[in-house]
């Protein structure tokens, strides 16, 4: 098969679909019951002068605002790729989840500051209030999270918004302790202290949210997968002598993709050896989304030279031989047999 390039890339099967209809209407229904909570939630807040409500009303805004902005996404994703946005609109429920991890960091730092402030000079706290509606908003979470885990989770946004559920939850059934603390005792620094506990857990919930975001705005490899070890596993296969120019990314959240260049040795069946790496990668890994291009070792390239791999030691084109396939690698080169990364 000299004289022909084998740049082969398979595209079939690869599913991208976004979230049905049905998931739209679990995100809505959460969304119109935590909105309508929320905004009795501030107003008995400032009736008791409760710090704690206001936090977790505070904290139930980002949630629906992260709803909200994963209903959004996923309309936007669901457009198809067309012009210069050559994935479409996939990254914008990461986005959203940005925008969401930045806005409860922001919370988080007002809501200490007056936490803080209440530890020092703490206010008259109407403790039966605050107790009544702190368990009335842990039914309330309760079907929010019932509500949002029959959505598809695979989202970044759909997981967030659940997460941020759950930690709505913990921080309820704390304000719900502080409020029955001040009832009993008058102990009033107790809603400042269940204020601070939701800030922790905003923090938490932020700090993930921009970490994980950030991630995939960057094309780090998806959580869980080692490239370094991913380039010995596809190197090992068969016929294989070299892999390099691997890349491996998220377009989206749980919608990885790998790109490689694949060398096999000569005389070697190219289009099975993709067929089989393409299988791996979808068995082991989970990657549908894979661009191989594979080239017999050897094979002459334009001027009549060997095929040989840039090592990232020509710092410019003229330094290049004239065989070599490229000034820089991309990362590491795998070949067969210990090696370093």
């Amino acid at each position: 098969m000299t004289g022909h390039a084998h740049a082969h890339g398979d595209h079939s099967g690869h599913s991208h679909a976004v979230s049905a209809d049905a998931d739209r209407r679990w995100l809505r229904a959460a969304l119109i019951l935590i909105t309508a909570f929320m905004a009795i939630e501030v107003v008995i807040g400032f009736l008791a002068r409760s710090l704690a409500l206001i936090s977790d009303a505070a904290h139930m805004l980002t949630d629906a605002v992260s709803i909200v902005l994963a209903l959004i996404a996923m309309r936007l994703a669901a457009r198809p790729a067309r012009g210069g946005y050559t994935y479409g609109l996939k990254r914008a429920e990461i986005l959203s989840a940005q925008a969401n991890g930045v806005t409860l960091l922001v919370l988080s730092v007002w809501l200490a500051y007056e936490a803080i402030h209440r530890l020092i000079e703490p206010p008259e706290v109407t403790g039966g209030l605050v107790l009544v509606t702190a368990l009335a908003g842990v039914a309330v979470n309760l079907v929010a999270t019932w509500f949002i885990s029959k959505a598809n989770r695979s989202s970044l946004n759909v997981e967030g918004a659940y997460q941020h559920l759950l930690t709505d939850l913990f921080g309820f059934i704390a304000t719900a302790v502080a409020g029955a603390v001040v009832l009993t005792t008058g102990f009033a620094r107790a809603d400042a202290i269940a204020s601070l506990l939701v800030v922790a857990l905003m923090l938490k919930a932020g700090i993930g949210l921009v970490r994980d975001s950030g991630r995939i705005f960057m094309e780090a490899a998806p959580a869980g997968v080692d490239p370094d070890e991913l380039g010995d596993r596809l190197v090992a296969a068969d016929q294989v002598v070299e892999v390099h120019d691997l890349h491996v990314w998220e377009i989206t959240s749980g919608d990885p993709a790998l790109s490689a260049h694949v060398l096999v040795a000569p005389g070697g069946d190219c289009h099975k050896v993709r067929r089989t790496l393409q299988e791996l990668l979808a068995a082991e890994y989970g990657i549908t989304h894979a661009t191989l291009q594979v080239d017999h070792l050897g094979e002459q390239d334009g001027g009549g030279d060997l095929l040989r791999i840039g090592d990232g030691q020509y710092s410019d084109t003229a330094d290049r031989p004239s065989g070599a396939h490229c000034a820089d690698t991309h990362g590491p080169v795998h070949r067969p047999g210990p090696h370093d990364h």
